[in-house]
């Protein structure tokens, strides 16, 4: 008589969840080492994805597929030049001002110390305080932001050939998911589910931050505020950086209102600001992001920190799509990881997915 053969035992979960992460620090690693080539790879990726619909309209309308193509070529291109002229722009002035107002910046701290010292409190304890008040940061970091998108952009030979192939390639790829199929028929639903996903993100994105940006800059020149244009393009920017990209466009404009009004101009940048950005970016643009999204704001939050480690200064205007990529490959596209998507936006799902129920049913009959 021949032994049966036993199915193979599976693995257990702990191990596979510590195999899985060693192989996500691995991986994150690996991309860290080359953010150099991924971030503009990435990008440009994302601005076909954005510009993508222009390709089909012209089409529809039928203009030949070539002349489409270059059309969302001729579109990237003018997004990065415009992009690149007006970042150079407000990190001169930026530069500018970082160098008027250091004996200024310089200055607070001693003043703060004086002032803690009128009311009594201990030396070694006001020596810490000032220790930790570097004005100078708070522009470093604005620095940081502008010019390490201007440096990704700035590479316009690799960006640009780049986006030539994946114009003339881009055509392609509906045909190519539309022919994977049934049994691929999820991975190429999930793909396109993350390029409506990110296509709806960064157009929303883009429109509000240039509405907050012109907003923005007209309230600043009104109060007098240096530098008005930077702190516009600075919240144009932060636009699209989850959570914290509000803080990091308020702080500059509101120190620097502080330097010129005192404690009363600072006080009115931080409410404009705040009536401004908090209307347009946390009560009327989450409504067409939504959809888009579909992730809980602890995952945005993470999402920016990690991806800003691997990435650098890109990550942050990244995180997001980034993230809703790994969620399409790993998460919707697999059939066994579908719980994992409402513990990935929080959201309690109001019909449970078709066809686990009655599978569930059916092994318990069994």
């Amino acid at each position: 008589m021949s032994t049966p053969v036993t199915g193979r035992a599976p693995l257990p979960r702990a191990l596979v969840i510590l195999v899985g992460l060693a192989a996500a620090t691995i991986t994150a690693g690996g991309m860290k080492a080359a953010n150099g080539f991924l971030a503009p790879t990435i990008l440009a990726l994302v601005l076909m994805i954005t510009v993508y619909p222009i390709r089909t309209w012209l089409e529809r309308k039928g203009v030949p597929a070539w002349l489409s193509a270059l059309a969302t070529i001729l579109t990237v291109y003018l997004i990065v030049i415009v992009m690149i002229v007006a970042l150079i722009v407000s990190v001169a002035k930026l530069a500018q001002l970082v160098t008027e107002y250091t004996p200024q910046l310089n200055k607070i701290p001693a003043d703060v110390g004086d002032w803690l010292k009128s009311l009594g409190i201990d030396q070694q304890q006001i020596d810490s305080v000032t220790s930790s008040l570097n004005f100078g940061k708070v522009f470093d970091l604005a620095t940081t932001v502008l010019s390490g998108t201007l440096g990704v952009l700035s590479n316009l030979v690799f960006l640009g050939i780049l986006t030539i192939f994946l114009a003339f390639d881009g055509g392609k790829l509906p045909a190519v998911l539309a022919s994977t199929g049934p049994e691929h028929s999820r991975v190429a639903q999930s793909l396109s589910t993350f390029s409506h996903g990110t296509r709806t993100y960064f157009a929303v994105s883009a429109v509000f931050g240039l509405i907050v940006a012109v907003i923005d800059t007209v309230a600043l020149q009104l109060m007098g505020v240096p530098g008005a244009f930077v702190w516009g393009v600075l919240a144009f920017i932060t636009n699209f950086i989850p959570n914290i990209g509000f803080i990091i466009g308020l702080v500059p404009p509101a120190l620097l209102g502080l330097l010129e009004g005192g404690v009363w101009k600072m006080i009115a940048v931080i409410v404009v600001y705040c009536a401004i950005n908090f209307v347009i970016q946390s009560v009327i643009q989450p409504k067409y992001q939504a959809d888009a999204l579909n992730l809980g704001v602890s995952l945005t939050f993470l999402s920016l920190v990690f991806w800003t480690f691997v990435l650098g200064p890109l990550g942050a205007l990244l995180a997001l799509p980034m993230t809703m990529l790994v969620r399409a490959l790993f998460v919707d596209a697999d059939p066994d990881a579908h719980w994992v998507a409402p513990l990935l936006s929080l959201d309690v799902p109001e019909d449970d997915p078709p066809g686990e129920p009655q599978d569930a049913a059916s092994e318990q009959g069994a």
